[in-house]
């Protein structure tokens, strides 16, 4: 996804002369193209996240459109005042770009796991919060933040990611992106592992489970409309995150769900339980200490449908002649 964002943030640089880039001294092999092409737009403040965040709105109130790019927690939660009471506050048009979201650091350690970050985030008023699902995402995120109007949060996976899309989608910022569709369970993810559920859904189907997967790129503002829909339309809504299942996708699909009537789907969070993931390994091998793995996603699935057919089965009980039949 790096690449990809990078791809696209010099395109934008093109059409658009007020955009800038910072970075935090990381992505070193990465950023040299920016640098190279827009020299007199691009700086390396250091290791100093939280200066970056108050050059970046400096520059955003002079009428820049201000990226700035760190690893992990370095850009969000190390500088969440400054976010909150700079960027914020003032509507400023800086977009926080962090490498590495999700346990795509994996054998880093905690210091390194992006897993509180979006919900964090999406607190805070006037923030857009964005989490492609592949490179393609990516690509097509960076693009649209660049012209959208005050502070967005954009978090990427790394490069290496494996791309879901054959062809180039209808991206817009606040609607989700129905990759397949499917009549028995709605899977909405968001961020890289949106790859898990595809693969989950592609294997679901040989056991006749029609899955409906929505890529949920933006976290906020959400595609309300999608998630109603799937709940009537499907039965099963499961959210799946690289992230915490508190205060995330799996919260703010709950939300959607709790209030709006009629919305009686069967509803589970597969994200990181309220802990820290204190194991040590690959990004895959935490996914499965997290029950994250297209496996895990297989068998969550499998038992909610489960108990959705033995729900509509005892919702089709009749009282007759002092006997209960099941039809």
């Amino acid at each position: 996804m790096r690449a990809a964002f990078i791809r696209g943030l010099i395109e934008a640089a093109k059409d658009d002369k007020r955009i800038h880039l910072l970075v935090g001294d990381v992505g070193y092999s990465l950023v040299e193209p920016f640098a190279r092409e827009f020299p007199d737009r691009f700086v390396n403040v250091g290791i100093a996240e939280q200066n970056m965040i108050g050059i970046a709105m400096g520059l955003a109130l002079c009428d820049r459109v201000v990226f700035v790019y760190s690893l992990a927690n370095f850009p969000t939660l190390r500088c969440i005042e400054q976010i909150r009471n700079d960027v914020c506050y003032h509507n400023a048009g800086v977009k926080i770009v962090a490498s590495g979201g999700g346990l795509s650091y994996g054998a880093l350690g905690v210091t390194h796991h992006v897993t509180e970050d979006m919900g964090i985030l999406r607190i805070l008023p006037n923030m857009t919060v964005i989490a492609p699902g592949d490179p393609v995402e990516s690509a097509l995120a960076t693009r649209s933040i660049s012209k959208w109007l005050g502070p967005c949060y954009l978090r990427l996976a790394k490069t290496g990611d494996p791309t879901v899309y054959q062809t180039t989608p209808d991206f817009r910022i606040g609607r989700a992106i129905m990759v397949r569709d499917g009549s028995d369970v709605t899977l909405v993810a968001t961020g890289g592992i949106l790859w898990n559920a595809v693969k989950a859904a592609e294997q679901l189907s040989l056991w006749d489970i029609q899955c409906r997967v929505l890529s949920m790129h933006t976290l906020k503002p959400l595609d309300v409309d999608s998630v109603v829909a799937a709940a009537r339309e499907t039965g099963v809504v499961i959210t799946i995150e690289e992230h915490t299942i508190i205060g995330g996708l799996g919260s703010a699909v709950s939300e959607v769900l709790a209030e709006h009537a009629g919305s009686d789907a069967l509803f589970k969070r597969i994200g990181i339980a309220d802990r820290f993931c204190s194991e040590v390994g690959s990004q895959a091998y935490l996914q499965k200490a997290c029950s994250l793995s297209v496996e895990d996603i297989v068998d969550t699935v499998r038992s909610l449908v489960r108990e959705k057919s033995l729900s509509r089965k005892r919702e089709t009980r009749v009282i007759h002649s002092g006997k209960i039949t099941v039809k």
